[in-house]
């Protein structure tokens, strides 16, 4: 089950995007970790999690069910989290002893994780800008369809590449 997601050499994970470029937001070991100091935080469900994680990202990530269930499975399972008793269907987990032991004993990689769910906030938030997008994808066409021409000439070619330089020149100067 490689680049779908699933059971890897760390155990569950989860990957962005879809068709080609996925990539591993964490690996299994570190979603655990996520999870589970989310959990210390306060109790919760499945669902709270994949809204929590998304919230803390900006939206530009959000865990699917079919990782977020089987993980708290293996943590109930490894005894680091408990079902509590809840109103309805939904299981509510909350963090033992030994996982809260668990999380000490790993506090500079919990904390480092959680710096990069930041991080994705962050660059989620600088890259946001709806007109930009709207002119890299103008951008993006207009090269697709000038490129694909019969008759483009190497000149061509690098007048082309002289303006897209020289617009990211003019970009990297904006103050």
């Amino acid at each position: 089950m490689h680049g779908q997601g699933g059971w890897g050499r760390h155990g569950w994970g989860e990957q962005r995007g879809g068709g080609r470029g996925r990539r591993r937001v964490f690996d299994g070991g570190e979603l655990r970790l996520v999870l589970l100091k989310l959990i210390s935080e306060q109790p919760r469900h499945g669902y709270d999690l994949i809204r929590e994680i998304e919230e803390r990202t900006g939206g530009a990530y959000a865990p699917s069910p079919g990782v977020i269930y089987p993980t708290l499975t293996l943590l109930e399972d490894m005894g680091l989290i408990d079902e509590e008793k809840s109103e309805g269907a939904k299981k509510l987990f909350s963090i033992t002893k030994a996982g809260e032991d668990h999380l000490n004993e790993r506090r500079e990689e919990v904390d480092a994780l959680f710096a990069r769910l930041a991080e994705m906030g962050a660059m989620r938030a600088r890259t946001e800008a709806a007109p930009v997008r709207r002119a890299m994808g103008n951008l993006k066409s207009v090269l697709q369809n000038r490129l694909a021409e019969e008759e483009v000439d190497i000149d061509l070619l690098h007048q082309v590449a002289a303006l897209i330089d020289e617009a990211a020149q003019k970009i990297e100067r904006l103050k």
